[in-house]
């Protein structure tokens, strides 16, 4: 099944003091280790989502702005939903960097028509190394405009009404997704 990705760089950063798509790690810059996992699985687009103009884009990426009023993931989701052109959306956070492509790809190749894939880490959903399907969009525009954008609270109901399948992931793997907010969080070696 051919699916677009999104590479969720919008963040602000607080913890981290700067931009973490720029931070360096084993050499490169954490958005260009992204890209090279998502290019690696051959989608049918690669989409970057920011908050404003990000000069670090390289052509085979288009960049989107995430959908006003900035609230985190949901907002850049909503933006990739509103250009998607596949029936499915593998979205990575910019911020997690040990996932590795052989992961990603297990998540893509447990989708089905109509449904998404949802690693569960020490049984919590990670929504930011997921593929959703395209008819889930819809959840996420509505949790934009509501007084609860919650992205934990948007996976839930998804799960519940059987769009985003449930992956469970063994515990040697749990460390793949983890999410770098602190400096000291890139000096980690798994």
């Amino acid at each position: 099944m051919a699916i677009t990705a999104v590479l969720l760089a919008g963040g602000q950063s607080r913890r981290m003091g700067r931009d973490k798509a720029t931070l360096e790690w084993r050499g490169r810059p954490l958005w260009e280790c992204q890209l090279e996992k998502l290019r690696a699985l051959a989608p049918a687009k690669i989409l970057i989502s920011a908050q404003g103009n990000t000069p670090w884009v390289p052509a085979d990426a288009q960049l989107i702005m995430d959908t006003p009023p900035s609230r985190g993931p949901v907002s850049g989701l909503c933006a990739a939903f509103a250009c998607l052109d596949t029936e499915h959306l593998l979205a990575l956070a910019v911020d997690m960097p040990f996932i590795t492509v052989d992961q990603l790809r297990r998540t893509c190749e447990s989708i089905a028509n109509g449904c998404g894939v949802i690693p569960l880490v020490q049984g919590r959903p990670e929504p930011i190394a997921t593929v959703y399907a395209k008819e889930t969009g819809n959840e996420f525009a509505a949790a934009l405009e509501g007084p609860d954008f919650s992205l934990q609270q948007v996976v839930t109901k998804l799960i519940g009404q059987g769009q985003l399948h449930p992956m469970q992931v063994s515990e040697s793997d749990w460390r793949l997704y983890k999410s770098v907010n602190e400096p000291r969080d890139l000096d980690v070696e798994l």
